[in-house]
């Protein structure tokens, strides 16, 4: 009966090591289940960031242009008649692209013909965003001058 008694206790002492040395399903569903939320809570701070440095982009972008016409305009005397003329006379090397559509596709808005130097060929005297997304403020990217 000793021998049993050692051979039982010898076993049980086997089980537990054994038992010690792995997790349980359980266990490790938990564990994945924290890394998968916290992963989405990553992945959604990401593409905030990512929107936020786009509009940044945006905002540089649209300041950038409209300064090179004002200054256009004040060098030639006369507003340009496309961004074109602002790549041609080397404001810019090339016209920068909107970060939204990822295209040099700007809305220009044209001057006034009663106050261009040119009545008959009015240039644009500043331009805006050419994309209908609204920006995490609540505002449509177009009405960004």
């Amino acid at each position: 009966m000793a021998i049993n008694q050692h051979f039982a206790q010898g076993r049980r002492e086997q089980q537990s090591r054994r038992s010690s040395f792995g997790f349980t399903l359980l266990e490790l569903m938990v564990v994945i289940v924290i890394v998968m939320i916290l992963a989405s809570v990553a992945a959604t701070s990401y593409q905030r960031h990512v929107v936020q440095a786009r509009e940044a982009v945006l905002h540089e972008n649209v300041r950038e242009i409209n300064k090179a016409i004002q200054e256009y305009t004040l060098d030639q005397h006369q507003a340009p008649q496309a961004l074109e003329d602002l790549q041609s006379k080397g404001y810019f090397h090339e016209i920068p692209k909107d970060p939204m559509t990822n295209a040099a596709d700007w809305d220009c808005d044209q001057e006034d013909p009663e106050n261009a130097a040119d009545p008959q060929q009015p240039g644009i005297v500043s331009c805006h965003s050419h994309s209908s997304g609204t920006a995490i403020s609540g505002e449509a990217y177009s009405s960004w001058h």
